[in-house]
């Protein structure tokens, strides 16, 4: 009897992507742009909060976004009428983005002038956590009305990302949301991640999550 040949597809899938994203990164590091992965699940603000950011960038580096997004152009088109360099990504059905699909953005993007570009990929908290897209750095924002067992049930998401952004601290006291817990579970998946409490509407903690930026894209083109 002849032996079965198994092949693990996945596994092959995501080291090509991971090689594939190292590839990315050195080449961006050689253009000097840093590139930030911003994920979370679709209404957390992640628009709402780039639009906030602008107001603190403002005159202190140069940079753009890519939105990433199944179909529609309707947070792109939002980034444009506020003066925010940007350009729209479908994946044609796809939950997230992978190295080839990010390079691809960049290419099509051709803004090599740019210090800073933000991916916002695909509203979901299971996929865009399972591909490296190239990124320098991975955000994730956690809204307060998702709940803040969140960590708890999407360990991935906050196991990948550099920094945790709590969005709509105004709205707090209306939802059962535990800042204390928040972090404990957060840290419970990855103890080295930072967190920054936000309020994009009204722009509490912003210039901190700015000054973040700031300090990560300084550090990485300085070379």
């Amino acid at each position: 009897m002849k032996k079965l040949k198994v092949i693990e597809v996945k596994e092959s899938v995501f080291e090509d992507n991971n090689a594939d994203a190292e590839r990315l990164r050195a080449q961006l590091k050689g253009e000097k742009t840093f590139l930030l992965n911003l994920m979370s699940s679709p209404g957390s603000g992640k628009t709402t909060t780039l639009l906030a950011l602008a107001k603190e960038l403002e005159g202190k580096l140069t940079w753009g976004v890519m939105e990433a997004d199944i179909d529609s152009s309707v947070d792109a088109q939002t980034m444009i009428n506020a003066g925010i360099p940007c350009i729209q990504l479908h994946t044609g059905g796809m939950c997230h983005l992978d190295a080839d699909m990010t390079r691809q953005g960049m290419n099509e993007f051709g803004r090599k002038d740019l210090d800073l570009v933000i991916l916002e990929n695909v509203g979901n908290l299971v996929c865009p956590a399972e591909f490296d897209t190239g990124a320098v750095k991975n955000m994730t924002i956690l809204s307060t009305p998702e709940g803040h067992d969140k960590p708890l049930k999407y360990p991935l998401m906050y196991e990948t990302c550099d920094i945790l952004v709590i969005n709509k601290t105004d709205v707090m006291q209306y939802f059962d949301f535990d800042k204390e817990k928040a972090v404990e579970y957060a840290k419970m998946r990855n103890p080295d991640i930072e967190i920054i409490f936000i309020s994009a509407k009204t722009g509490e903690g912003v210039a901190d999550l700015a000054e973040w930026l700031l300090k990560n894209v300084k550090e990485w083109i300085k070379d």
